[in-house]
């Protein structure tokens, strides 16, 4: 082996050119001997460890990739030891330098590898800065790259390698660390006379890039600055994030001490692409590491950008402490497609002044704002969508829709009349009619009318009633229509912004199918007149007579007691996820406010395994320890997603063989980690919407993944879950529908245990809801509601639409309970939060509790002579303070249940 002492040669480490980072232009690598060529000059060990050389025979197979000598870390005993080089006298502040390393591990078949500099000023805590991450594997060279970028000087600037856990050795091949244009190719050079006109509060600077590309950096890609065939949407300038090679690739800001914590935070931008693609997803991203090195990244906007104009893409977000580093960025379309960016700004978020409860001028509950429904006067007040004929015919039924008469108390007995729409030559085509000046903006709308299609044959067809809003279109309920009878066809909506034109029509069929339509009614709806029958329904399912036997020391002697309900058997949850946590005020609410949970994101495929075999339980694994801390039951949400598009990548490009293999596998990892852990599993999340695991590896699969999973966890309820379930919005996943999957499941074997309706409901009707539940309920299987949420601009309108679900669920006698698919701002549906940001309650949350006030039983009294106390109580867990004969209290604990009858307390 020829003595690297006899080498002074120092090259350029491959990889550093242009091929390194997608077009990037480079100037000096301010790391000395990067690729060991000089021996270890300008290296050392750090923190105790041992660096020395090893030639090519020693690799065992793995050969240097530019250089003659790979350098090796060993004797490692903590997870940050590693090589360094002090590159203080090199380095400038304000200037962004690219970080590539090629590294391997000895010891271990992978490990993450990591970058990182550590910077030291006098009279200041050292800081510590991530610089890039890698999972290095035995045998095979891995490159780490990242920006390292300081925006002050400091008096010593040290950079190292480190990560794999203690006993791990590091391989590296070569290191450099070289300025470059960040991938910017800049337009106007002098921006110096030029204002910043970003919003004064914008956490991002330059945001309408008045200043050209100042303060942004290219994440991995390629920035310019405008395009002579595209005009800019608002300013004078746009930037354009070309070259990417991956979906994270975009325009990035490091945002670094700017952002505060438990301040809500708008995120607006408008975004548009270029190449190959007519639309795609642009993400507005936040990658925070904390200060324990932990890394963290969070959506916080998305739209779907076109290649035609440019979109508005909106977001919000919150942090709950403070980064140690935070970098903000665009990323998604597919390599090869540009990002144009018109603006970027992320501003505190403006508390609005609270809504005030809407003000209804005569709203005529229960009144048919559709003209001539009953067809009186012919076709008067009725058009065709298109070139269709109308026709009105007799035969139709003379009756209200089941769920009109739920909320109607008037049910008149109609004519019969229908209308017939022929000559359809597209789908859309029907019968309209314009409701504009009919419409109140808040009032929930019930919609409800008979339909039918022409043919002799017996195959359906879907039957939609839509409205159209200055020209979007809006589902007013849909449902498979039959040639041989009819069917009801029952939705609701509700308008808050004053619209130009309304239209109603019905459509559906394709082109040559008729459309009969009878009794079209749309009525406003007094929710709060069916409160009452509710209150009495649920007194009946969900409380017992209960009679307490105390015996008191002196015969005859009456005591005084006072009985208070402390836990509720009704199961009120929210979901929670890791980041929460870190938020003391949401976890306080959280925990005084529900008993039961699901993780929102931690146990879902695409989270523990988002590469093949990277398997990732930590975030699941935390959460799990704090439920079990607290008591809280979960709900294990989910196995699997049926819908191809929240599949990962990698499992789209596997074989049938091997996707089956990659099912089996994740059952046996997931359940055996957990078992007994989660009281319900979600098996197959939206079977009704998607069919990704059923396309290709048959129709027995999603029994067979209910059997897997009861074989590894017996104790486990095992449930469907799906959404549109209980509105009347979607023919395709109607409670018809869904009994029949489940049907079929069952008679396949599978051990449904529970039935799982999500609950996104836009505008809850309570007789349309309790239709659906009512269906269902014929099964036999107890139902959860499983991810609420309700959301509206008006906070007193979002309140009334989550007491009207909450109501509807807890009278029912099938529902076991209900968990919110969220409830803090800026952790749910945009207008879906109860709690705002700095925790107080907005009129939702003040209307929840409320409700959990009417449902908790608490009382006080005395015996009567002989020793009881008679109440009736809801189910759950009691106290009872009892006062003996000297003033001595006693206090005991008792449940009430189904079960419950007589229940001696012992003093």
């Amino acid at each position: 082996m020829r003595s690297f002492l006899a080498s002074k040669l120092k090259r350029q480490p491959e990889g550093a050119g242009a091929a390194g980072a997608a077009g990037a232009m480079r100037d000096e690598d301010i790391i000395i001997n990067g690729n060991f060529d000089s021996g270890l000059e300008g290296w050392r060990a750090s923190y105790g460890c041992k660096v020395s050389l090893c030639d090519p025979n020693a690799l065992q197979g793995i050969q240097p990739r530019g250089g003659e000598f790979v350098a090796v870390v060993s004797g490692r005993t903590q997870g940050w030891q590693g090589i360094e080089q002090d590159i203080s006298e090199r380095v400038k502040p304000g200037i962004k330098y690219e970080v590539l390393a090629f590294v391997s591990v000895a010891g271990v078949s992978e490990a993450d590898v990591l970058a990182t500099a550590k910077l030291e000023k006098k009279d200041s805590d050292t800081k510590y800065m991530q610089l890039g991450r890698a999972r290095a594997s035995r045998g095979t060279w891995t490159r780490i790259q990242g920006p390292l970028l300081l925006n002050e000087s400091f008096d010593k600037v040290l950079v190292y390698l480190e990560g794999p856990p203690a006993g791990i050795d590091i391989l590296v091949d070569s290191v450099s660390i070289t300025t470059q244009s960040s991938g910017i190719v800049p337009g106007k050079q002098d921006y110096s006379d030029v204002p910043d006109t970003s919003p004064s509060d914008s956490v991002i600077k330059n945001a309408c890039f008045s200043r050209g590309l100042q303060g942004w950096s290219a994440r991995s890609c390629t920035l310019t600055l405008d395009d002579p065939h595209v005009s800019p949407c608002t300013g004078d300038h746009f930037a354009i994030a070309s070259n990417r090679t991956q979906t994270w690739h975009g325009i990035e800001q490091d945002v670094t001490g700017r952002l505060s914590a438990n301040i809500m935070y708008d995120v607006r931008a408008t975004v548009r692409i270029r190449g190959g693609l007519s639309r795609a997803e642009v993400l507005a991203t936040l990658y925070i590491q904390k200060s324990n090195m932990q890394e963290q990244y969070m959506t916080i906007g998305r739209t779907t950008a076109s290649a035609e104009s440019w979109s508005s893409l909106q977001g919000c977000f919150t942090i709950h402490s403070m980064p140690k580093r935070a970098v903000i960025f665009l990323e998604g379309p597919a390599p090869g497609v540009d990002i144009l960016v018109d603006s970027f700004s992320v501003c505190p978020a403006k508390k609005p002044e609270p809504s005030p409860p809407p003000s209804f001028q005569n709203p005529m509950f229960g009144i048919n704002i559709v003209e001539n429904s009953d067809l009186h006067k012919g076709l008067s007040s009725w058009f065709s969508m298109g070139s269709c004929s109308l026709r009105v015919a007799t035969g139709a039924p003379k009756i209200l829709p089941p769920s009109a008469k739920l909320s109607l108390e008037f049910h008149p007995e109609f004519s019969g009349n229908y209308i017939v729409a022929t000559n359809r030559k597209f789908g859309w085509e029907g019968p309209a009619q314009k409701l504009t000046e009919r419409i109140q903006l808040f009032l929930p709308y019930q919609v409800c009318a008979w339909v039918r299609i022409g043919g002799s044959s017996q195959s359906l067809a879907r039957v939609n009633v839509a409205l159209s809003v200055d020209g979007q279109w809006m589902s007013g309920g849909e449902v498979d229509a039959s040639p041989s009878s009819w069917t009801e066809v029952a939705g609701s909506f509700r308008l808050e912004k004053k619209p130009s034109e309304v239209m109603v029509y019905v459509q559906g069929p394709d082109a040559g199918v008729d459309i009969m339509v009878a009794n079209l009614r749309i009525f406003s709806v007094n929710r709060s007149d069916q409160y009452a029958a509710l209150k009495k329904q649920a007194d009946q399912v969900r409380k017992r007579d209960v009679v307490l036997r105390i015996k008191s020391d002196k015969s005859g002697t009456p005591l005084r007691l006072q009985v208070k309900q402390i836990s509720s058997s009704f199961a009120l949850g929210a979901c929670i996820n890791r980041i929460n946590l870190e938020n003391t005020k949401y976890v306080d609410y959280f925990l005084k406010t529900f008993n039961y949970t699901v993780f929102e994101n931690e146990m879902k495929w695409g989270w523990t395994e988002p590469e093949q075999g990277k398997l990732n339980f930590r975030e699941a694994d935390e959460l799990c320890k704090f439920c079990a801390d607290h008591k809280l039951p979960v709900r294990g949400h989910c196995v699997f997603w049926e819908v191809e598009h929240c599949v990962q990548g990698w499992l789209k490009k596997l074989s049938k063989e091997k996707l089956q293999a990659a099912v089996e596998s994740r059952i046996e990892k997931l359940v055996s980690r957990y078992r007994g852990k989660f009281q319900h599993y979600d098996v197959n999340n939206e079977m009704l919407h998607g069919d990704f695991y059923k396309s290709r590896l048959g129709d027995e699969v999603h029994a067979n993944m209910f059997k897997q999973i009861h074989r590894l966890d017996p104790l486990a309820r095992l449930f469907v879950n799906d959404y549109h379930v209980e509105d009347g919005r979607e023919a395709n996943s109607s409670a018809r529908r869904y009994v029949q999957q489940i049907d079929s499941l069952i008679a396949q074997g599978a051990p449904v245990g529970g039935i799982g309706v999500q609950g996104h409901v836009d505008v809850p009707v309570g007789p349309i809801l309790r239709g659906s539940l009512d269906e269902l309920a014929m099964l036999g299987l107890p139902i959860w509601l499983t991810e609420v949420d309700v959301c509206s601009s008006n906070e007193h309108v979002r309140a009334d639409d989550l007491e009207a679900v909450l109501r509807e669920a807890f009278a029912h006698p099938a529902v076991e309970g209900v968990v919110l698919w969220g409830f803090w701002q800026g952790c749910c549906r945009s207008d879906g939060h109860l709690v705002e940001v700095d925790g107080t309650l907005n009129e939702a949350g003040k209307r929840l509790e409320a409700l959990r006030g009417e449902w908790r039983t608490e009382l006080s009294g005395s015996t009567d002579k002989e020793g009881k106390f008679a109440f009736r109580g809801y189910f759950g867990s009691y106290k009872a303070l009892v006062e003996k004969s000297g003033g001595k209290k006693v206090e005991v604990s008792f449940d009430v249940s189904q079960d419950t009858n007589t229940i001696e307390l012992r003093l």
